[in-house]
C-alpha cells in the first residue's frame, strides 16, 4: 500500500490518538467503550492487589524488622516497575480479552466518521480474532525477549530503555492499527507492511499510546481512544491512496 508523506507526519499521528480520545464519550460510541473500559478496570485492578499481597508478603517474609525501612524503598520501586511493565503486559493481555469489542468499536467510529446514521457491521468469527490477538501477541512476545536480555548486559544496558521504547511503540502501533485494518479484511502481515510504510507516524501514534498506558487511572480509557483513533488514522491513509 502506498502512503502520502503527510500520512507519515508525527505530528497528525499523534492528533488522531487526541481526537479518539475526545470521541470517547460520544453517544454513538458510549456502549462500545463501556465493555472494553471495565475489561481494562478489572484487569489492572486484580493485578495491582496481587501485586501488593505478593510484594507485600516477600517484604515481610525476606527482610528482618531492622530492615523495615527498606519497604519505604521498595514500594514506590514496585509502583514504578508496575505501571512501566503495564503498558505492554496487561495491555497485550486485555487487548485479547476485549478484541471483539474493540473491532464493533472500531467498525463504529468507521461509520461515525463517514457520517452513516446505521452501519452493517460484518463480524469476524470469533476464532479468526483470537488467532489474530494471539499471533500478534507471539510477535511482540518473541522480540521482548533479547531486549530484556540487553538489560542484563554490562554496557549495552545503557541502550536497552531506549531500545525498549522505541520496540513499547512498534509494537502498540501494531496491536491498535490492527483493528480497523482487520475489519477491512487486511490481515498481520499485510498490517506490518502498512506500519513499516508509515513507520514515523506508527512509532509516534504507538509512542503517544504507550505514554498513556503507563499512566495510572488514565491508562484504563487510553486503549478504547487508541482504536478510535487508529480508525481515523486508517480512514485518512485509505483516503489518501484512493485520491491518489
Amino acid at each position: 500500500m502506498i502512503v502520502s508523506k503527510k500520512a507519515n507526519n508525527p505530528l497528525i499521528a499523534v492528533g488522531y490518538f487526541f481526537k479518539g480520545l475526545g470521541l470517547l464519550a460520544h453517544p454513538t460510541l458510549r456502549p462500545f467503550v463501556l465493555m472494553p473500559l471495565l475489561i481494562n478496570f478489572l484487569i489492572y485492578a486484580v493485578a495491582l492487589v496481587l501485586g501488593y499481597y505478593t510484594i507485600n508478603g516477600l517484604i515481610h517474609q525476606f527482610i528482618p524488622d531492622w530492615l523495615n525501612w527498606l519497604g519505604w524503598v521498595l514500594w514506590p520501586l514496585f509502583f514504578i516497575c508496575f505501571f512501566i511493565a503495564g503498558f505492554f503486559t496487561f495491555t497485550v493481555l486485555a487487548n485479547i480479552i476485549a478484541a471483539p469489542f474493540y473491532g464493533k468499536l472500531a467498525a463504529k467510529a468507521l461509520a461515525l466518521a463517514n457520517g452513516a446514521d446505521a452501519v452493517v457491521v460484518e463480524e469476524l468469527p470469533l476464532a479468526k480474532i483470537m488467532s489474530a490477538e494471539f499471533t500478534r501477541a507471539l510477535y511482540l512476545v518473541i522480540r521482548s525477549v533479547p531486549l530484556l536480555i540487553l538489560f542484563l548486559i554490562p554496557g549495552l544496558n545503557i541502550v536497552a530503555p531506549f531500545l525498549w521504547a522505541l520496540f513499547g511503540a512498534w509494537g502498540m502501533a501494531l496491536e491498535y492499527l490492527a483493528y480497523p485494518l482487520e475489519n477491512a479484511g487486511i490481515l498481520f502481515p499485510e498490517q506490518k507492511q502498512l506500519a513499516k510504510n508509515i513507520r514515523l507516524g506508527a512509532l509516534s501514534f504507538g509512542g503517544v499510546t504507550m505514554l498513556g498506558l503507563t499512566l495510572p487511572i488514565l491508562n484504563v480509557v487510553v486503549a478504547p481512544a487508541a482504536v478510535i483513533g487508529a480508525t481515523l488514522y486508517i480512514k485518512a491513509i485509505r483516503e489518501n491512496q484512493d485520491a491518489g
